[in-house]
């Protein structure tokens, strides 16, 4: 887990102004990137950052390591991010890969916790079960 005897962790995003350290991380080796798949993920927690949008291009790159860690944060209590996480990952995946999440998007989708509700995470989940061919 080191690159040039550094730790990999130090490519990480110090804040959410680092695009910087995320230039640096779309030139890393896909075996680098995988290993700070949950860390990035943090980043899809607020869309807002002016980084989230380039965190989530950089995990669609590593589409099938990346959504086991999705499929955690579906399965949680934060439900904005679901939201994001929903709407700027998964919307983004092909059919095929959207299917692997089936189950935690149909039960946001068909029966919400009252703050998937709130959040209207539910919604985004029932536009993409829609899109499903």
């Amino acid at each position: 887990m080191t690159k040039g005897g550094s730790l990999i962790f130090n490519l990480l995003p110090r804040n959410k102004h680092d695009f910087e350290k995320v230039n640096d991380l779309k030139k890393l080796p896909k075996e680098d990137i995988v290993q700070l798949i949950p860390e990035l993920l943090g980043w899809l927690q607020d869309i807002n950052w002016p980084i989230a949008i380039n965190i989530s291009q950089i995990l669609l790159t590593i589409p099938e390591e990346t959504i086991p860690h999705i499929s955690l944060v579906l399965s949680g209590d934060d439900d904005i991010w679901k939201e994001w996480c929903l709407r700027y990952f998964v919307m983004e995946l092909p059919d095929e890969l959207i299917l692997s999440l089936q189950e935690e998007i149909k039960r946001i989708a068909y029966t919400p916790t009252k703050g998937e509700e709130l959040e209207e995470v539910h919604i985004t989940a029932l536009e993409i079960l829609k899109d499903l061919k």
